[in-house]
């Protein structure tokens, strides 16, 4: 089982409209409701690539019943999610047809108390010995202590769970010093751990304040990957259009099923890269294209060199 931790699970809901215009009315053409949230995200593409995942956070209120409900429908995936008395928060992400861009609106989160992330932090401890890998997903909801992240990796690593950290700002500051076995910044995400905007810099960086590996998401143009057994850039044939929301997450899912499939560092690379591109041609996050998928698996660019022994 590889287990996915959403701190601030979410209803996504997606509209599509012809064009987006400020201060404007809109038809909605279509409304997709997901379960959602990163972690939920990646979940739903490991259990599409035959593996289960069991996904666990916080849900509450009207909408984490929903969420909840949604959940049970997904095939592969086990709800292990932690009661609040707060609301599950909802993210809106608004599809301009025309243009094929994606303009997302992410509510805060309900109110966590310290009661509440006690039992979190009980019921995760709880889930490690059946876990194979963990991902540690998206923002803290309030009332979360900001070091939440390190202790549970530092919580992973003491069970002997190979740990994959997915945050942003302080959150991933102080998680990467609790030694994540592979982060997974974008390029604005790692710019802001490092203070550098020269990806393999900045990428080398954020491995010396201690990630085991760091895989930087560098958009349409790729992966680039600094790890212990050597660096590696991987890049997709050609751009894909499409939306672009959740695409971080499938290259989540690649990497984290590459980690318990036990794939060389290229073959890992290769899979995310192909995963994220095919999830832009999907309709909702946590979805991919499998024709894309499949077709770019073989058509993914690797560079790069093993670390001498």
């Amino acid at each position: 089982m590889i287990l996915t931790v959403t701190l601030n699970t979410a209803l996504d809901i997606t509209y599509r409209v012809r064009s987006l215009s400020p201060h404007a009315s809109h038809r909605v053409s279509e409304v997709t409701e997901r379960p959602g949230g990163k972690g939920v995200n990646v979940a739903r593409v490991l259990a599409a690539l035959g593996h289960e995942a069991t996904v666990t956070g916080f849900t509450g209120g009207a909408t984490g019943r929903v969420v909840r409900e949604l959940l049970a429908a997904v095939p592969g995936v086990a709800d292990a999610l932690v009661p609040v008395s707060g609301a599950t928060r909802r993210t809106i992400a608004v599809v301009d047809e025309q243009t094929g861009d994606t303009t997302q609106l992410n509510e805060p989160g309900p109110m966590v108390t310290p009661t509440e992330w006690s039992a979190f932090q009980e019921a995760y401890e709880d889930l490690l010995p059946s876990a194979s890998a963990v991902a540690l997903c998206g923002s803290l909801p309030p009332g979360v202590p900001v070091g939440a992240y390190a202790g549970l990796v530092r919580t992973a690593r003491t069970a002997g769970v190979p740990v994959l950290l997915d945050t942003s700002g302080e959150a991933l500051r102080r998680g990467v010093a609790a030694r994540p076995d592979i982060i997974k910044p974008n390029a604005d995400e790692l710019a802001e751990l490092t203070g550098s905007h020269e990806p393999l810099r900045a990428t080398q960086d954020a491995r010396r304040r201690g990630a085991g590996a760091v895989v930087a998401s560098l958009g349409p143009e790729g992966l680039l990957a600094v790890t212990r057994e050597g660096r590696w850039r991987a890049t997709p044939p050609t751009s894909v259009r499409g939306n672009p929301t959740g695409a971080g997450d499938s290259a989540v899912a690649g990497l984290l099923s590459g980690v318990v499939e036990h794939l060389t560092w290229p073959d890992r690379l290769i899979r995310a890269v192909a995963l994220s591109a095919a999830s832009v041609q999907a309709p909702v996050a946590g979805e991919f294209d499998r024709v894309t998928y499949e077709e770019l698996l073989g058509r993914v660019t690797v560079t790069g060199e093993a670390s001498a022994a």
